[in-house]
């Protein structure tokens, strides 16, 4: 069993706003040991210093799509799995170079990848799942036409992020079926989206029936329900029928954040989205109608952070992006560091995040017991969350499960 010591350990977990001093870290195979300024290296140990730099838990992505290898879902869901595995291994391995160590996945990976990232086949993060996405027909995993009528063919593909279901009986056995293969959470479309053709974004996915139906099924198992959701109405629809995860909410309005804060909801801002879908979306092969509705959520992003923040409402780190644009993955930190504390965005990425895949003190924190997932970092985030950018650059060392899976000094 392999032992690192990691001497002069000055760490940053959004717990406060500035570096703790400098601790002595003891990993022992894929767990942290002992966190102190007292610690001593065992006899043996891999001593690595980290004097002039600091160290953060990996950063935990709340909202991701690990199979969306192609910026237009249409697209992907049609692509066979043999290659949307493959690409997905790429942008997996590529999340873990920024410095992601966990993701969760709200639509499309299957419990396969979770296996085979277990077992070590590849680079890639921690994932936590839900499975395909539940929408209504003509919801936002709907990517039928207007005037196509005929069965989903595609809801079986992996690169299908999500399924059709309609109707108590059917939205039950959807839920039980992704918890049966391996659903850590139920994810379902309950607005309009932009990405789909025929589901505005002011539309309400399922009825209240539906989504307290689903909602008991994830219950009954153990978990919860996530729920895509843009404007106000579908925001408190969703947490009166006890939805708990409430991913993007750019359209949130005050009161409504603090009655979702009141019943200990959590939300998933994914402000870069929609910045890069309005610059490159066109260009990918999104269609003009889809970046159109991209203006409706865009604009009000950055006025949700601060409703949010005055509710008391929790915010995890999500990204939620498509195809090529996985590359401005960590560009979050900088968007949502425009108006809230460096070390609250830290946090999001961290401890909330975890709180959320219902891993407390196994990930997001620098602790005794913990999974030995860290982040090493060139200077310090809290005065510059750029640092936390760049594709992982200024990121020397990175460890997942005790694992070194890049050491550049």
């Amino acid at each position: 069993m392999s032992t690192i010591f990691l001497k002069n350990a000055r760490i940053v977990d959004g717990s406060a706003t500035e570096p703790s001093a400098p601790q002595g870290v003891v990993i022992e195979g894929g767990t942290i040991r002992e966190v102190s300024a007292t610690a001593r290296a065992p006899e043996g140990a891999d001593v690595i210093d980290l004097a002039g730099k600091t160290l953060l838990p990996g950063l935990i992505d709340a909202h991701v799509h690990v199979v969306a290898v192609e910026a237009s879902l249409a697209r992907n869901a049609t692509l066979p799995d043999s290659l949307i595995m493959a690409r997905s291994i790429r942008l997996m391995g590529e999340m873990l170079m920024r410095g992601f160590t966990t993701v969760r996945d709200v639509g499309g990976a299957d419990h396969g990848q979770v296996l085979a990232e277990q077992e070590g086949l590849f680079p890639a993060p921690r994932l936590v799942i839900s499975g395909k996405a539940l929408s209504q027909s003509g919801g936002h995993c709907d990517f039928r036409g207007p005037f196509d009528n005929a069965p989903s063919q595609f809801t079986g593909r992996l690169g299908a992020l999500g399924r059709l279901c309609d109707g108590i009986p059917e939205v039950r056995r959807a839920a039980r079926q992704e918890i049966k293969g391996g659903a850590r959470f139920i994810k379902i479309m309950a607005n309009g989206g932009v990405a789909s053709p025929t589901d505005p974004i002011h539309f309400l996915g399922f009825s209240r029936e539906e989504i307290i139906a689903i909602v008991e099924e994830a219950r009954n198992a153990g978990t919860y329900v996530s729920a895509h959701l843009y404007t106000d109405e579908g925001i408190r629809r969703a947490v009166e029928c006890g939805v708990h995860s409430l991913e993007h909410c750019n359209l949130i309005q005050s009161e409504t954040a603090r009655f979702a804060a009141g019943q200990g909801a959590i939300a998933v801002p994914t402000l870069v989205t929609y910045d890069k879908l309005s610059e490159e979306g066109e260009a990918l092969g999104i269609g003009p109608e889809a970046v159109g509705k991209v203006d409706n959520v865009r604009l009000s992003g950055m006025e949700s952070l601060q409703i949010m923040r005055d509710a008391g409402l929790p915010m995890a780190y999500g990204s939620d992006l498509l195809g090529p644009m996985h590359r401005h993955q960590s560009e979050e930190f900088v968007i949502r560091g425009r108006v809230l504390p460096a070390h609250e965005v830290i946090a999001s990425a961290t401890s909330v995040a975890a709180k959320l895949c219902r891993m407390e003190g196994k990930i997001g924190v620098v602790a005794e017991g913990a999974f030995a997932d860290l982040v090493v970092v060139d200077g310090n985030p809290l005065d510059d969350l750029s640092l936390l950018t760049h594709q992982g650059r200024h990121m020397p060392l990175i460890l997942k499960g005790g694992q070194v899976m890049k050491r550049a000094f």
